[in-house]
């Protein structure tokens, strides 16, 4: 079983380290991470020739490397997060929850928009919530953990092996919307 899961990871790949996002206010988006989603500053190496900021979750084990983006591209940037639509399908990153509800409370109290999804599979449901950071990046909320792992591998051996690790979320999803106006 081994060799069969070893082919399933050429790369040798054992975790998500980090995303990068590149902002137009780094100090607007570093308080965002910080009091919203609670990602706490960490050091950064000194030998970065250009503005940013790394932060880490803790509960997540996940970093967010934010960049301050160059003149020419911050005019783009700032209206990138001007009033933009929410749309689930854009690109975003997500994250679990333990409490959908507390989630969606706490966006409401500092008005943030939001979106709420949910996502019905063979009887399992699953809330999704969607929201933007300063800089119009879309991030969601969720307790996709409800859904069983199903890969579509034939091998019985890789199912098993697979899905004994993992989690996914589905992209069948009937809306179900809510929204709050932003600020934090």
């Amino acid at each position: 079983m081994a060799g069969i899961l070893k082919n399933r990871n050429p790369l040798g790949l054992t975790s998500l380290n980090h995303v990068s996002r590149n902002c137009a206010d780094l100090n607007k988006s570093v308080q965002f991470y910080e009091i919203v989603l609670g990602f706490v500053p960490i050091k950064r190496p000194g030998s970065f020739d250009f503005d940013g900021a790394w932060l880490y979750h803790p509960f997540c084990r996940l970093g967010i490397h934010l960049l301050q983006a160059e003149k020419e591209d911050m005019e783009n940037a700032i209206l990138a997060g001007i009033n933009r639509e929410i749309n689930p399908r854009d690109d975003h990153i997500s994250f679990q929850c333990e409490d959908i509800v507390q989630v969606e409370n706490s966006l409401r109290e500092r008005n943030i928009k939001s979106t709420r999804r949910v996502v019905e599979e063979g009887g399992i449901m699953v809330d999704q919530l969607f929201f933007h950071d300063p800089d119009g990046f879309m991030i969601e909320i969720c307790n996709c953990e409800k859904l069983p792992v199903e890969p579509l591998a034939t091998s019985a051996a890789v199912t098993a092996a697979t899905c004994s690790s993992l989690r996914r979320c589905s992209s069948l999803i009937k809306p179900v919307t809510t929204t709050i106006p932003m600020g934090y």
